[in-house]
């Protein structure tokens, strides 16, 4: 479904990320993986088309896509939930789905929120509520909930746990689950790397914007030199 190509890609001449590699398929979970600054969150902005593509390629369901803007891309079925979240807080949490299904047909915006819903239950209890108003948890599944408005085939998830309570990591846990079931592909950055690696198919990491390794998510957990050295497990 995506495949990058020898991707590099930065901010004006720095490149944070160098030659990287992959491909997804659909009905699985890509967790992208490495330290603070590794580059995780570049790749994620460059697919999306928000940072600028140095060289390499970006193809999406067999089409270069490397050139197309943001919005484009996002016609095409790609959908990012990024780190910070970044809603609009002054918008209810009803219209900030709103915004995510501004591309759809209108006549398709109750289904999906609906299914929206029927992932993050909590949402339908708190529509009225502005967004900034939101607890972190609560947030964090809105700024999915926005994403898969879209209706995407592949979603980009930057921090999917950082600072939230376990409780509200199950809940999000568990609508990844459903969406790997229903065929979507899922590209997962996360500073948590054991609930990353219990739910992954395929894990990549970097280091200084450069691939150190791929593989399965169980060859990465049993590699105790790449635990101790690039995903902080001892």
């Amino acid at each position: 479904m995506l495949e990058l190509k020898n991707l590099t890609c930065g901010y004006g001449t720095f490149e944070a990320v160098h030659d990287l590699s992959l491909a997804l398929q659909p009905g699985t979970i890509t967790a992208l993986l490495g330290a603070n600054g590794a580059g995780k969150s570049s790749t994620l902005m460059c697919i999306a088309g928000h940072i600028q593509l140095h060289g390499g390629s970006i193809m999406f369901e067999g089409r270069d896509i490397s050139t197309l803007p943001a919005h484009d891309r996002v016609r095409l079925g790609l959908a990012i939930s990024p780190e910070g979240r970044r809603l609009f807080k002054d918008l209810s949490v009803e219209d900030n789905l709103r915004v995510g299904g501004l591309i759809r047909p209108r006549s398709d915006y109750a289904h999906d929120r609906e299914q929206v819903l029927s992932l993050f239950p909590r949402l339908g209890e708190r529509l009225d509520s502005l967004a900034g108003n939101l607890s972190g948890g609560e947030q964090q599944m809105l700024a999915i909930g926005r994403a898969l408005m879209t209706r995407p085939k592949l979603i980009m998830i930057d921090e999917l746990s950082l600072g939230l309570m376990p409780k509200v990591i199950d809940l999000c846990y568990q609508a990844l689950h459903k969406l790997r079931e229903d065929g979507m592909a899922i590209l997962l950055v996360e500073q948590n790397t054991d609930r990353a690696l219990s739910v992954a198919d395929q894990v990549c990491v970097l280091e200084s914007g450069r691939t150190v390794w791929q593989g399965s998510a169980q060859e990465a957990a049993r590699d105790p030199d790449l635990a101790s050295a690039y995903l902080g497990l001892h």
